[in-house]
């Protein structure tokens, strides 16, 4: 695509942009909601509409060659992704669960279920290439040197002799020679049998004429089925339901646009190197040619104000220190006028202070007495504020966002651009920025000068000296400094470094040997497929809770995971996830989704699951060498996930026997001051992985893993993708004859990784050579598929009971009963109460009466 498309992108997105936080400040103004359901849709609709302006940007982020553009984009970029990130979080508030249903407002917007997709943006990768291809370079040759490369070893070629090659060749021949003769023999003796058989019957052998009308006959039929087929083929091709033949071979249209992609990165690159170049060369122009006057202006303007300040005055003013803000200070705040004012303010400040220290002690009461007033009407607040309803909380992103959209209306919505084709970099906005960078540093200049000058003239006209410093005043700065390398002494003895002298390549190199640093499979989050759940709203209506599809936790990982390790902006100011965690069966892809995050992200991936440390760094001392290696080569080599398998072992609530050896709780206490050491700017992820939660002491679990996602297995709509797909990725043709749609019928129960195995174990390499005479059929993948234990529902509903008692699960099921409760409440209950007080007051007349 052209320039001018990728320029209409951002121009659309920016409108749609401009709209929503028009939106956002009217939903500001107004006043709190009750209806939960009604915060949630406007949540909801938000929340797409920023995914939507998330994909334009991102595209025309990736593609916009023009490096000044780009600076905004990635500013509005980053703002957006904070903000989605945000509404995530406060829909997780309001709804008590991780896992939302968009089908009624797609469906509202006209929207197909794919624009609820989040992209993961390209530069996470592409700004870091160089830096993680050295560090990759730098692993494997460390791996290399210590014997333990991944990869699986090359099968050695045994040397064969002339003698035994030639021997194995006849053996072979004679065998096919022999296979031949056999059905040769074979064909004989049943033609001899039937005529044998036509004797002793008596019967005569078909007709010329007979025997050419049955050949006709079959032919004519054979010819017709073959038609029918292609003109059903034709018809299902035009009606939409079967891609056509082409679609299934690399379109050279689609070549052409990904070789043009590559071009224009390429480009990019040039574009950027000359931007950077032209910002040094611009501001040494700027200053050589309007240096001497910008500091001649300056100069004048501040010789004006002393002047001016002398005649409203009578003496000369103080000049304001570097602190302050030296020369800027006067012009952006003061004028002469403001001066006079300012130093009238001051005497009249120094008089009250007087009058001030006799009635400190009276006012000292009433404010005790004003305290203890306000303390009674604060929880009266509070339970105010909780009957008001729900609002949208502050947001750290929309300043940013907003600070880019103006930019974008300022300088790009209306700029004329026809003489830049090429989309370099624009001379002009350059000269604007470093002019204001050069008269920031001649006015430090010409302060110094101004400052001697004013001195000389209160010396020559006023004859005053400069006012003195008071001592005590240092003495106390010098206090306070004091007190600040105490504290810094206090830190530093807290976080001591146990490794001062060993640089970071070497502890690189010893968490790789001991196999603690391992290698990430190269594996994209788009690889781990599924389907969305399309009917989560409708059953979440008739209150059933359904399980999460495998698309919903796809983008959960995206969210919590992808999104803060890739942008350090968008890790400081959104919503902080420190340690994450994911439950589910044997074979639901969580290893996987692990791999994915840090091949997406570019991440160091650390294994400290409690069968990979087993005795490594034996005791209380090499637990802490260890732990504090990893965490200064994640915060030094960022972005870093830390990963524990079977994480239910290290919250064991007794340790089996089999297991005691391996110290499997060792981590248990460490965990949480982990977390704690971890500051807003370390972008550092804990996940865990468990197909066993229901093990592990659910307290001191969920202290640590505050964000749980529960993977499931996959449903009928899955695993009909994930058929079809794992067919094709090891190298299956799907054709007419494989009925994908049974295999996803017979497979329910069974995970990814069983499919997996199954396709594997059918599509061998001498199978794959028989694919084009023998197509495959879907009764081919039953037999390895039945050979493996499925996912029973039992186990599912034990993953359910547990996740209902944790933090999150049991909030959810408390907001679902309190809503049936309100809804009950209404009708019948009411009216009883009504009827037992009436009742009472009868019994209390009664009572009276008898007296």
């Amino acid at each position: 695509m052209s320039h001018n498309t990728y320029n209409k992108i951002w121009a659309e997105a920016q409108r749609s942009l401009n709209g929503l936080l028009q939106k956002e400040i009217e939903e500001k103004s107004q006043k709190p909601t009750k209806d939960r359901l009604l915060a949630f849709q406007m949540l909801g609709t938000f929340y797409i509409k920023y995914v939507q302006i998330f994909h334009n940007l991102e595209a025309a982020y990736d593609q916009i060659v023009h490096p000044q553009k780009r600076l905004i984009i990635r500013q509005v970029l980053d703002g957006v992704m904070g903000r989605i990130l945000e509404l995530k979080n406060e829909m997780v508030d309001l709804e008590y669960s991780e896992f939302h249903y968009f089908d009624d407002i797609l469906q509202d917007l006209k929207l197909p279920p794919d624009s609820i997709d989040i992209p993961i943006p390209r530069y996470f990768i592409k700004e870091k290439l160089k830096v993680l291809k050295e560090r990759e370079k730098i692993l494997a040759q460390i791996l290399l040197d210590a014997g333990l490369y991944d990869d699986e070893p090359k099968k050695q070629l045994k040397v064969m002799v002339l003698e035994e090659a030639v021997r194995l060749i006849q053996i072979a021949e004679r065998a096919r020679q022999g296979r031949l003769r056999a059905t040769f023999m074979k064909q004989i003796y049943l033609e001899e049998k039937r005529e044998r058989q036509a004797r002793l019957q008596g019967k005569k052998g078909p007709d010329v004429d007979s025997s050419a009308v049955c050949i006709q006959k079959f032919w004519r039929g054979h010819t017709q089925l073959k038609k029918t087929l292609k003109i059903r083929d034709e018809e299902m091709i035009f009606l939409g339901m079967i891609p056509p033949a082409h679609f299934q071979r690399p379109s050279a249209s689609l070549i052409r646009a990904q070789k043009v992609d590559h071009l224009r990165c390429e480009i990019q690159e040039m574009h950027e190197s000359d931007y950077q170049s032209a910002l040094v060369s611009i501001k040494e122009r700027v200053k050589e040619i309007e240096g001497p006057d910008i500091k001649e202006s300056l100069q004048d303007q501040i010789r004006q104000w002393f002047i001016e300040c002398r005649h409203l005055t009578g003496r000369f003013p103080d000049y304001p220190d570097e602190e302050q803000g030296g020369s800027t200070a006067i012009f952006s705040e003061k004028t002469p006028e403001e001066v006079v004012a300012e130093l009238a303010a001051k005497e009249a400040e120094e008089l009250k202070k007087k009058g001030r220290k006799k009635g400190k002690k009276e006012k000292k009461e009433k404010g005790k007495k004003k305290k203890e007033k306000d303390a009674d009407k604060k929880p009266k607040k509070k339970d105010e504020d909780e009957d008001d309803g729900w609002k949208m909380a502050p947001s750290n992103f929309l300043p940013i966002m907003e600070q880019g959209n103006n930019k974008y209306k300022d300088v790009w919505q209306n700029r004329d651009e026809g003489w830049n084709f090429s989309q370099e970099y624009d001379p002009e906005l350059i000269k604007e920025e470093k002019r204001k960078e050069v008269e920031e540093e001649i006015r430090v200049q010409v302060d110094e000068l101004m400052r001697q000058e004013l001195k000389n003239l209160k010396l020559a006209v006023d004859r005053e000296a400069e006012k003195k410093t008071k001592k005590g005043k240092k003495g106390k700065k010098k206090g306070r400094r004091k007190g600040k390398k105490d504290r810094r002494k206090k830190k530093s003895k807290k976080d001591k470094d146990l490794t001062p002298d060993r640089t970071i390549d070497s502890l690189f190199k010893e968490l790789v040997e001991e196999k603690i640093l391992i290698r990430a499979k190269k594996v994209k989050l788009s690889d781990y497929v599924g389907e969305y759940s399309y009917l989560g709203t409708t059953l979440r209506q008739v209150d059933i809770e359904p399980m999460p599809s495998l698309a919903d936790v796809k983008q959960l990982i995206t969210l919590y995971g992808v999104l803060p390790l890739g942008s350090q902006s968008v890790h400081e100011k959104a919503p902080l996830v420190k340690a994450l965690l994911l439950a589910g069966p044997i074979g639901v892809g969580k290893k996987m989704l692990i791999h994915a995050l840090c091949t997406e992200t570019g991440a160091n991936f650390f294994n400290l699951s409690a069968a990979n440390i087993a005795g490594k760094y034996p005791g209380k001392a090499g637990l802490q060498m260890m732990l504090h290696m990893v965490l200064k080569v994640a915060k030094q080599l960022q972005p870093s996930v830390i990963w524990i398998g079977d994480t239910e072992k290290t919250f064991y609530r007794k340790v089996p026997k089999a297991e005691k050896e391996m110290e499997p709780k060792r981590l248990k206490k460490q965990l949480p001051k982990i977390l704690k050491t971890l500051k807003i700017e370390d972008r550092i992820l804990i996940v865990g992985t468990t197909k066993r939660p229901f093990d592990a002491d659910l307290k001191s679990f969920c202290k640590v893993y505050k964000k749980i996602i529960l993977v499931p297995r996959p449903d009928y709509a899955s695993r009909f993708v994930l058929w079809k797909h794992i067919i094709q990725q090891n190298g299956g043709i799907l054709t007419k004859q494989l009925n994908i749609s049974c295999l996803a019928q017979v497979s329910d129960g069974y995970t990814q990784g069983h499919i997996v195995n199954a396709v594997q174990a059918v599509l061998t390499e001498r199978r794959l050579m028989q694919a084009i005479k023998k197509p495959l059929a879907a009764a081919e993948f039953l037999t390895p598929l039945a050979r493996q234990d499925p996912v029973y529902k039992e186990e599912e509903e034990t993953f359910k009971a547990w996740y209902a008692k944790t933090p999150l699960g049991k909030a959810r099921i408390k907001s679902l009963t309190a809503t049936e409760e309100t809804g009950k409440g209404k009708g019948k209950g009411k009216g009883k109460d009504k009827g037992k007080d009436k009742e009472k007051k009868k019994e209390a007349k009664k009572g009276k009466k008898k007296k």
